[in-house]
Order: structure tokens, then C-alpha cells, then sequence
């Protein structure tokens, strides 16, 4: 398999699941009353898929 852009990594799919279940599970309570950790478990989780996307060069 070819690897054209970071969306064909596993790696990039398999954080981009992460964070799809990451949001289901944060939608519901206790999660979803706490706004603040809410969020920034939410931003945790994505910042997986943009470090993947985005390396330091």
C-alpha cells in the first residue's frame, strides 16, 4: 500500500477512532456535566491524531 498522505497511516486512522470513542464516551454523565475536563479530554485525544499529522521537523 502507498502511503500518499497522512490520512492513508493506520496509525492516523487508529487515533482517529480514539478520538470518535474518546467523544461517545464523554457525551454521557458524569462526563458530559464536568465542561471543562470534558473538553480537555477531548482536546487530549485529538491532539493524537494531529501529532501524527503534523511531526516537528
Amino acid at each position: 500500500m502507498k502511503i500518499e498522505k497522512f490520512e492513508d497511516l493506520e496509525i492516523w486512522q487508529e487515533a482517529r477512532e480514539l478520538c470518535k470513542r474518546v467523544f461517545e464516551i464523554t457525551s454521557v454523565s458524569p462526563f458530559c456535566n464536568d465542561f471543562k475536563f470534558r473538553d480537555q479530554i477531548r482536546a487530549s485525544s485529538g491532539s493524537v491524531m494531529d501529532n501524527i499529522a503534523c511531526p516537528v521537523k
